[in-house]
């Protein structure tokens, strides 16, 4: 990345805002822009300057953390962080990046970080999805580039918000595509979709198991209401 992911944070307990800044703070390419410890100054705030990443505290007076990420849906990433579990589905109808559970480690943070770290290096490059050619190539941009891929070449696909990084045997790209709309494509029919955010090239598969398949040297999870579709692969 060549610039800093900025963020704000949103905690009515000071204690709990004050340990969010602090894990944050060992990250030297995030910046805090705001500090706040109701939903209404953030908002405020946030809609006359945007930031990259909201972390949010659900369960706050006045306006809960749920309700200001519908207010701020433009910001690209949203980390919800809370005290209670069950807010788990109504935070990705809100299109959560992430989910923490009051008390969490350091461990867990790290693994958060660096998610949005990749997720941002991606957006960077703005890879897009120009066109495809033939049977078996397509062309994507790859920053100021012309990357051709072989499709027999290409494993799974991982959704990474509003965009889909390209795992190949060799290395990882990007499109600014959801990967809903990336598989309706007729060029990707031979993929299969196993989790709301994976879909694999079916001779890529090595073996299927309860709630995982194995691609190539990869484990990857199976959602449940895609294990139908692996039946007849078996």
């Amino acid at each position: 990345m060549t610039k800093k992911i900025s963020c704000i944070v949103v905690d009515d307990d000071e204690v709990d805002k004050l340990t969010t800044i602090s894990f944050l703070e060992d990250y030297s390419f995030i910046e805090i822009t705001g500090k706040y410890d109701s939903s209404e100054t953030a908002l405020a705030a946030a809609q006359k300057n945007p930031s990259d990443v909201l972390f949010l505290d659900i369960d706050m007076s006045g306006m809960n953390g749920l309700q200001l990420r519908k207010e701020l849906l433009h910001i690209p990433a949203c980390v919800f962080i809370t005290s209670y579990p069950d807010y788990a589905v109504e935070s990705f109808e809100m299109a959560a990046f992430d989910f923490l559970v009051k008390p969490f480690t350091h461990k867990r943070f790290e693994i958060t970080i660096e998610r949005l770290k990749e997720y941002f290096t991606i957006r960077e490059k703005a890879a897009l999805l120009n066109h495809t050619l033939g049977a078996d190539t397509i062309f994507i941009k790859d920053g100021s580039n012309q990357v051709k891929l072989q499709l027999h070449e290409i494993m799974y696909f991982e959704a990474l918000n509003n965009y889909t990084s390209i795992v190949t045997t060799g290395r990882k790209y990007a499109v600014l595509s959801t990967l809903g709309n990336l598989i309706k494509e007729k060029t990707f029919n031979s993929f299969i979709r196993i989790h709301r955010s994976y879909a694999v090239q079916k001779h890529y598969i090595k073996k299927i198991s309860s709630g995982q398949v194995q691609v190539g040297n990869i484990t990857l999870p199976v959602g449940r209401s895609y294990k139908e579709s692996l039946e007849f692969l078996k």
